[in-house]
């Protein structure tokens, strides 16, 4: 990829690359639903650009987009995405598209600075511009409501996150705060 790619990728720029996180922490609903799971782990994430995206009149340059996620000490993944992030530099929005292997599509964005070094996206189930769809049983007993994200790139080249997708829990009244949050460093 040229360099100007990575220039036209706004704020998604720093992100460019293969990153590995090795301390990240999982707040989940436990077996029981209502008990809180606490999972350390570590993951891998790769942000691959992918040039120029031309939609009529958009033009979106992005970064491809996967992760994979595991509990320290595992073998087999804890979680797994794949999607895309996408910058509009005319609209000044960052967006976010993936889908989770469980039955989960999620598009969140955001309006963003081009030099911002620190940003949020968010997702609303029903919204019909940055929403939420999932499958039957997941939309039956864990069903997403919102999808937020922050990321901050750091002044050591790392990026941290934190994420909140909250849940509605069949026969919970109380919305279920499920999140993640790690420092991811640079590997490739």
């Amino acid at each position: 990829m040229t360099d100007e790619n990575i220039r036209n990728l706004g704020p998604l720029a720093p992100f460019a690359g293969t990153w590995q996180g090795t301390k990240g922490i999982d707040l989940a609903p436990d077996d029981d639903r209502v008990s809180v799971e606490r999972n350390e782990f570590s993951e891998r994430v790769v942000l691959e650009p992918i040039g120029l995206v031309e939609n009529h009149e958009q033009s979106l340059y992005g970064l491809r987009y996967s992760k994979m996620a595991w509990r320290l000490g595992a073998e087999d993944p804890l979680h797994e995405e794949v999607g895309y992030w996408l910058w509009d530099a005319a609209a000044r929005q960052v967006m976010l598209s993936f889908i989770v292997p469980r039955g989960v599509t999620v598009l969140a964005g955001g309006t963003v600075e081009p030099d911002a070094k620190s940003f949020k996206l968010s997702a609303e189930v029903g919204s019909e511009v940055f929403g939420i769809c999932s499958g039957p049983f997941l939309d039956e007993q864990f069903k997403t409501v919102r999808y937020d994200i922050e990321l901050t790139v750091n002044d050591d080249g790392s990026f941290s996150y934190a994420q909140n997708t909250q849940l509605q829990i069949k026969g919970q009244s109380d919305i279920f705060p499920h999140t993640d949050e790690n420092t991811l460093r640079k590997v490739e």
